[in-house]
This record gives structure tokens, C-alpha cells and sequence, in this order.
């Protein structure tokens, strides 16, 4: 799997320096593949929620800087609460942001921040709004962008449900553009009780298109991957052991010495 870094991991750093600079960093302490993620992109964005728009000029001069880099682009959407037009201008440029950055693989991870009030056990279980997923997805696979979905309010188990279900109503030659970004820390600190490694390792690797490592300890925020309440080094062998070669995305904490954490949650994952 190739290690990676998210920019919202670069808040505080963001504030004096520009994006560019800022992924050589991660690029220095060994980061294979970034994570562009909405409101944490400086210059290369604008405009906050539904008015949210890429900067194409300046997210091309960030790719076309670090070849050696991978890149996939991150927005928060409430996709399982609300509805959105499929050819509307924000899924649009949304799209055109993925394809952009992405290369031959381009990738769109959609995190709805929405939290729900029991685990869904069931299709009957899913926000009506949800389903039009099936027309949010067929669009970005009709222009060969993968899209990956997360939400911390429901299990792993739960997400992967849904996308199942989506995939159903799908075009079938679409129905694997569509898929998770799983992060088994927040299912844990939403769900205390729960196996999120046990829900990761029961999803199928055509499900798997991005993963997400943090760590916590008595149920609070360390600043680096590590040893803590989540078994991150069994989290890796089960993605190892299913042949996961995706991006693994450290999403560290914001800190004055984050890129020390970065590549201290690289060292860690490597022993």
C-alpha cells in the first residue's frame, strides 16, 4: 500500500505557507500519495459548502509539481441526507477537481459529516435522500472517476451495506467505481462496544478504494499513528493480507510538528 498524507492534517501550517510547499514536506518525510481535502487547500479553493469550488489552475500546478506523487481529492457533502443533481454545477466541478489531480485512477472521497441516530441493520434502515447516491455515483463513473464514501456516524458493516445496495441500481459496468474509504478509528469512538477491524476485514477488496489510519488513546486524539485503543498494525496486515496496493492515509491531528508525526506514523507502520 502506498502511505499517505490529508491536508487538513496542515491547518495550522496553512495559515503561512503555501499548499505547494507544504506537500513537498510530506513528500520529504515519505509520503507516496496526498489527500486534497476541501477547506484545507489555501489558495487552490473557494467558497465554503454548496459554493465550494476547486481552483483548477492552482490544484494543476500542485500535481504537476511532484510527479512522483499521487493525489485524490476530498469533499464534505451530505450525500445521505439531501439530494443532489447528478449534472448540477457543484457535483461538476467536484468531478472535474477528482479527475484533475487523479491521474490514470482519479478518485473522489465523499465524507458526510451527518450523524444518525441508530446503526442501519437493513436497506430499510437508509435515508430515503441516500439513494440518490445511485445517480451520484453513475455520473462519476460515466467520466471514469471512483468514488469513495465515508460517514463516521454508521459501522463500517453498515457503510459497506449501503454501498452494496447502491451498486445494485447501478449500470453494471459502473458498479466498481463505487466504493469506501473505511476508518476503523472512528467507527471505535463512535461505537466503543464494536469491531471495526473485524467490519474491515469482512469487506471485500473491490469495496476497499482509500483507507484512513489515526489513533486514539482512552478515547482522545493521539498526534501520530501508534500504539492505542486501535490495533493499527493489525489494521495494516488485514489490508495487506487482502492485497490492498491503495493509498493509506495517515490523518494525523493538526500540529506544530506534524510532519514529525507523519513520519513517525510511517516508521511505526513499517515495523
Amino acid at each position: 500500500m502506498i502511505f499517505g498524507a490529508i491536508t487538513n492534517s496542515w491547518r495550522m501550517q496553512l495559515e503561512s505557507e503555501e499548499l505547494l510547499a507544504l506537500v513537498g514536506q510530506a513528500e520529504a518525510r515519505g509520503a507516496g500519495h496526498i489527500e486534497l481535502r476541501q477547506t484545507c487547500l489555501g489558495a487552490c479553493e473557494s467558497g465554503e459548502g454548496d459554493d465550494w469550488r476547486p481552483f483548477m489552475e492552482g490544484l494543476e500546478a500542485v500535481v504537476d509539481a511532484y510527479p512522483n506523487l499521487t493525489f485524490d481529492l476530498a469533499m464534505a457533502w451530505p450525500c445521505l441526507t439531501r439530494e443532489t443533481d447528478p449534472q448540477g454545477e457543484a457535483w461538476q466541478a467536484a468531478i472535474a477537481g477528482a479527475k484533475l489531480v487523479g491521474g490514470d485512477a482519479p478518485q473522489l472521497r465523499i465524507v458526510d459529516p451527518s450523524t444518525f441516530a441508530f446503526p442501519w441493520e437493513t436497506p430499510s434502515d437508509i435515508p430515503e435522500e441516500a439513494w440518490g447516491l445511485v445517480g451520484l455515483a453513475t455520473e462519476a463513473a460515466r467520466q471514469g472517476v471512483i468514488l469513495s464514501m465515508e460517514n463516521s456516524g454508521q459501522p463500517i458493516g453498515s457503510m459497506a451495506m449501503l454501498v452494496e445496495a447502491v451498486r445494485e441500481l447501478m449500470p453494471t459496468e459502473y458498479r466498481q467505481f463505487l466504493g469506501l474509504c473505511p476508518d476503523p478509528t472512528n467507527h471505535l469512538r463512535r461505537f466503543p462496544d464494536s469491531t471495526p477491524l473485524r467490519d474491515l476485514e469482512a469487506l471485500p477488496l473491490d469495496m476497499l478504494k482509500i483507507v484512513h489510519f489515526k489513533q486514539m488513546r482512552d478515547g482522545n486524539a493521539i498526534p501520530t499513528v501508534d500504539d492505542g485503543d486501535l490495533d493499527c498494525r493489525e489494521m495494516r496486515d488485514i489490508l495487506t493480507a487482502k492485497g490492498y496496493t491503495g493509498a493509506a492515509i495517515m490523518e494525523i491531528p493538526p500540529h506544530a510538528d506534524v510532519f514529525d508525526n507523519l513520519e513517525a506514523s510511517y516508521e511505526y507502520l513499517s515495523q
